[in-house]
């Protein structure tokens, strides 16, 4: 007897102070945490501490349609997350029943389970709960597990032992119960302990807060708005070329190089700054005071006179609309001309009232007319120069540029997926007025970023295929501001097609078109926002054993908006995150390769991007001698549309290299290498889209049939076959390590260097 008790004094743990190394951002939040159990269910210890969260792979919401961000807004942080496993003391036999020999008597389960009932029934019980966070759903499951864990037990806690040995005798109370009941509870929920502070942390109520140089200065906007070809962008850059420090931030790549060619150019040296490049005017790669990027990778530490943030309409994207927010709010200039759309005012004029910042308007019209035809074209054989025919699948631009060539015509092609050379060097062919190509056929790919010089658009049809949050094709018209920006490309400024004419191919669209274009376009009613690395860093803290995907999904269900904000869209990120679940990785390293820009409905694409990450969390270097024998270079050119789809892929690849090279350059080292690869990967798709109706032929006519069954919604069967991939892409780099020597790689010595 005096040796159990003995034993059992010593097994009841110490009022303990643990001091937590919390991250400089959380120093002032909490830094001392009091608590009256063992380490091991402190949530500031990350060894010890368990939490269970529902992941990609055992969540029975993982299978698609997955919860778009609305759904899971709309879900409780309740539905989010399974119990954990209960680490308490567990009382063996060795010393023998503890709570039998104090009270002298032995508790039977006809005795303990009215009495838990009763105690699950009882209103101050489930009023005490709530207080301590545990709505009804977490409630029950708490209890269940309280209730299964004393039934199980075949030697109970000493202490619970006692409490329920004196209720049941009458000299305590069914309420008694509750403090044990609790530290159960929170042992298996920890996330009820810091309930407060992941709120705190996921308010978003105030995104000006979040830039402390912008808020320093009183910045003046203007707001240039107006039609496509209507001039707003030129007056701008007039300015931004004028100033003695500015910073241009486009939608596209293409238009951040146009915008740093044209300026260095005219004598203002400029640097350009995009997710995959870097290109600084001076020679010793000193900064320039003027900077041209994607809105993505504007700077908003950096002072400067003049900025610019083009197609300013695209804050109401639902995937990117976070960067012009980001823009919007963070960047430090005196001036900030804004360019788009006029549906985007008042919100602009709204979300800058919040930080007592002004907008003077400059409002634009088309610098040339644009006529809606009476009639559609209703043949291709009534295509004439000039022409401009615009298609929403690919499918439909190889169907339509096969029976053009048929008809004799010269057809240049662009679509989305085209590395930007080869659209530019497209663009050129058609442009050229002594190039025997005057017809172009392309997808909407041409409303954004490219100079044409068309005389007629005609929509091949109105209805696009889009892809839902929940990964679902749908159907629909047009969008009119998607239709306005595609049929405003018809006619251009100071070039032959002085007038554009718009048209459809169908008759029965034509009246379609008409309404659309004559629609006015609704106003712009909430910018998007996005988690922080930082926040989702703090989360991490707060819940160490909850993974990206349910770190995001709680992020967004606990969130809080102002009526001007929405949450985009963190389906491709939890996508990604899904793919690297069992990839061993920091989480600032894995956040960031799942912000990378891959293509996530290629399974070729996906499988390089879950072989880059296993690398990296090898510790092992990615040399051009590597990514050529894992790609299979030197590339042949493509006999049929299968060969050229894959090869657009691998560009994919490449660029996804380059995009991680300014992330992790110790890792992807080898740029200019992989650059020259690019190169020659380009000149090869070029050969291949000057010749897509030879390549179209050889795929029997239809070209994208090689497609079925590629685009699949199960993330589990998609990880499947992108696992499967690799496994075969590593045993042919395995079978080609032999042959090394035999690769023609004729790039540059510094690959056969490394």
């Amino acid at each position: 007897m005096r040796i159990s008790l003995r034993c059992y004094l010593r097994s009841i743990p110490q009022c303990r102070i643990v001091t937590t190394n919390t991250p400089a951002i959380l120093s002032r939040m909490v830094n001392i945490r009091i608590i009256d159990r063992p380490p091991h269910i402190s949530l500031f210890n990350n060894n010890q501490i368990s939490i269970r969260f529902c992941s990609s792979s055992s969540s029975s919401s993982s299978s698609l349609p997955s919860p778009n961000d609305n759904e899971i807004k709309d879900k409780n942080i309740d539905t989010l997350v399974q119990p954990g496993q209960d680490h308490s003391t567990q009382f063996s036999d060795e010393w023998g029943d503890i709570g039998e020999e104090i009270t002298g008597r032995k508790l039977l389960k006809e005795e303990i389970i009215p009495l838990l009932n009763k105690f699950l029934q009882r209103p101050t019980v489930r009023q005490l709960a709530a207080e301590n966070g545990l709505k009804p759903k977490l409630l029950i499951e708490a209890f269940s597990s309280f209730r299964k864990k004393i039934l199980d037990s075949k030697i109970l806690d000493p202490e619970i032992h006692i409490l329920l040995s004196d209720i049941l005798q009458g000299k305590g109370h069914v309420d008694d119960l509750f403090p044990s009941f609790i530290k159960h509870a929170k042992t298996i929920y920890p996330h009820i302990d810091c309930l407060d502070d992941l709120k705190k942390i996921s308010d978003l109520r105030l995104p000006p807060n979040w830039y402390p140089e912008a808020r320093t200065i009183n910045r003046k906007f203007y707001f240039h708005c107006g039609p496509t070809n209507s001039g707003k962008t030129y007056s701008a850059l007039n300015r931004f070329l004028e100033s003695k420090s500015g910073i241009y931030c486009g939608p596209l790549k293409m238009l951040a190089v146009e915008v740093f060619q044209k300026a260095n150019n005219a004598g203002v040296a400029c640097d350009l700054i995009t997710g995959e490049e870097r290109r600084f005017s001076d020679e010793n790669q000193s900064p320039s005071a003027h900077v041209s990027c994607t809105v993505e990778m504007s700077s908003v530490n950096q002072m400067y006179e003049v900025a610019i943030i083009d197609e300013i309409q695209m804050v109401r994207d639902p995937e990117r609309g976070w960067a012009w927010t980001r823009a919007l709010l963070g960047i430090a200039a005196e001036e900030i001309h804004l360019c788009g759309e006029k549906a985007a005012l008042n919100l602009i004029i709204e979300i800058l009232s919040t930080t007592g910042e002004v907008v003077q308007i400059n409002e634009y019209k088309r610098l040339t007319e644009l006529n809606v035809e009476d009639n559609a074209l209703e043949s291709l054989e009534n295509v004439q120069p000039g022409d401009c025919i615009v298609c929403f699948s690919k499918r439909d631009i190889y169907n339509v540029s096969l029976k053009l060539e048929r008809m004799g015509h010269n057809v240049a092609t662009i679509y989305g997926t085209l590395p930007p050379a080869t659209k530019l060097l497209q663009c050129s062919k058609y442009n050229n007025p002594n190039d025997p190509c005057n017809i172009l056929v392309a997808t909407d790919a041409i409303g954004m970023g490219l100079n044409l010089s068309i005389r007629r658009i005609i929509f091949y049809s109105l209805i696009k295929p889009t892809f839902n949050s929940k990964n679902e094709k749908t159907l629909d018209v047009i969008p009119v501001s998607q239709a306005l920006q595609i049929a405003g490309r018809a006619g251009r400024y100071n070039t032959q097609y002085h007038q554009g004419y718009v048209t459809t191919y169908k008759p029965e669209d034509l009246p379609i078109l008409k309404e659309v274009l004559a629609s006015p376009i609704e106003d712009i009613e909430a910018a998007g926002l996005h988690p922080t690395l930082d926040q989702i860093e703090m989360f991490s803290f707060l819940l160490p054993n909850a993974s990206l995907t349910n770190l995001l999904d709680i992020f967004v269900s606990l969130c809080q908006l102002n009526p001007y904000y929405f949450m985009c869209n963190i389906e491709s990120i939890k996508f990604l995150a899904g793919i690297l679940e069992h990839i061993s990785l920091p989480l600032r390293a894995r956040y960031v390769f799942c912000c990378a820009p891959v293509d996530n409905k290629s399974n070729f694409v996906c499988a390089m991007f879950l072989k880059y990450a296993r690398q990296y969390s090898n510790n092992q270097p990615m040399t051009a001698n590597w990514l050529c024998q894992t790609l299979k270079f030197p590339f042949r050119r493509p006999i049929n549309m299968a060969e050229l789809d894959h090869l657009l892929s691998v560009y994919d690849c490449l660029d996804l290299y380059l995009w991680l090279s300014y992330r992790f350059p110790d890792v992807f080292f080898d740029q200019e290498s992989v650059r020259d690869i690019q190169r020659k990967l380009d000149e090869i798709i070029l050969d291949g889209v000057l010749n897509i109706t030879k390549l179209l032929r050889a795929s029997g006519g239809g070209g994208g049939e090689h497609h079925k069954g590629q685009r699949m919604y199960n993330p589990q069967a998609r990880f499947k076959q992108i696992n499967m991939l690799l496994s075969n892409n590593d045993n042919s780099s395995t079978s080609n390590n032999n042959n090394n020597n035999t690769l023609n790689y004729k790039i540059s010595s510094k690959i056969h260097h490394h």
